[in-house]
């Protein structure tokens, strides 16, 4: 899921001094044009089809506070292209200005949408299924939150999700995207790393690619090793100590670079649920990333299979699994 978007071909760059004006005056005008967007069109869709007005949850450790977080800088963020129920998100990896921005970066500047992310489709696809089926009732989980791409993309249609992301620049970032879509109501931030055990855990952050951080150091710089590598103590906390039994969940989503067999343990008593209550999971499955965390795609698959998930199903690099 690291790689959500497909490469734009030949990128024609502005010079480096012209990019960064441009950059600057760009900014101030697309993020004028976002706070219209997020007020006048995606908080009035929310208050009209919120499927969750009335969960209430008191949760053992406290959520993230976003108004008590230093204010990203600089903010460089726009709508999704060619989404039924688009969002905002703001960017934590800018690329390196000014000679190779990222390219979404690029795409600002030449006044397109920033690309769809594949898992951001992914979700609306899903919970539009769940929502024709009359689950509506319960939350999206979503670990590994990253920038918020699977977050908002849920909250975009109503949803209510847990978003875990134990990266504090990714953490900006999605209080960036809270604040843009107007979905302070619907979206509760973590600061951990969903994990089988309660406590510290030691966390790489990737400079350049924090979408690629991972607690396991091999898997952090499996596919950038040249990027700098910044390990930090984060929380971690297992899904089953967050989510009370009581809780209805509808889907988990799990991208942490080859962390997902710890986290999926975590959630053994959740993931146990009967089938009319067990939740949709969407899980990355990179064997290169869980072998650099000591597990392997057989052993979640068995795993999954043991609390009754017999139904298995590949997207890309992503597993579909259901109860049946």
């Amino acid at each position: 899921m690291a790689n959500a978007w497909k490469r734009d071909k030949n990128q024609k760059l502005l010079a480096p001094k012209t990019l960064i004006i441009t950059l600057l005056v760009l900014s101030i005008i697309f993020l004028s044009s976002l706070f219209f967007f997020s007020s006048s069109s995606s908080s009035s869709y929310l208050q009209n089809t919120n499927p969750n007005p009335t969960i209430s949850t008191k949760f053992p450790i406290p959520p993230f506070d976003c108004f008590k977080c230093p204010q990203s800088k600089p903010v460089i963020a726009n709508v999704v292209e060619n989404l039924k129920y688009p969002f905002l998100y703001s960017l934590a990896d800018l690329g390196n200005l000014p000679e190779k921005p990222h390219k979404n970066i690029v795409r600002l500047l030449k006044g397109k949408p920033f690309r769809k992310p594949d898992i951001s489709a992914t979700i609306q696809e899903v919970l539009e299924r769940m929502s024709a089926d009359g689950k509506r009732d319960g939350f999206v989980v979503d670990v590994g939150a990253n920038v918020g791409m699977a977050s908002f993309a849920a909250a975009a249609m109503g949803f209510k999700v847990l978003a875990f992301e134990p990266v504090f620049e990714n953490l900006q970032r999605i209080c960036d995207g809270i604040w843009f879509n107007r979905v302070a109501s619907l979206v509760t931030v973590f600061e951990a790393a969903a994990s089988d055990r309660n406590g510290d855990i030691t966390f790489h952050k990737l400079v350049g690619r924090l979408d690629n951080s991972a607690v396991s150091e091999v898997g952090a710089r499996l596919a950038f090793k040249s990027n700098k590598e910044i390990a930090v103590q984060v929380k971690s906390i297992p899904l089953d100590e967050l989510i009370p039994p009581s809780q209805p969940i509808l889907l988990i989503k799990i991208d942490v670079q080859g962390w997902e067999k710890h986290v999926l343990n975590g959630a053994k008593k959740l993931l146990s649920r009967k089938p009319a209550e067990a939740p949709y999971l969407i899980y990355e499955e990179d064997e290169r990333l869980l072998k650099a965390s000591n597990s392997s795609s057989k052993e979640i698959r068995d795993f999954l299979k043991s609390v009754g998930y017999s139904k298995c199903v590949e997207h890309g690099t992503d597993a579909h699994c259901t109860k049946e």
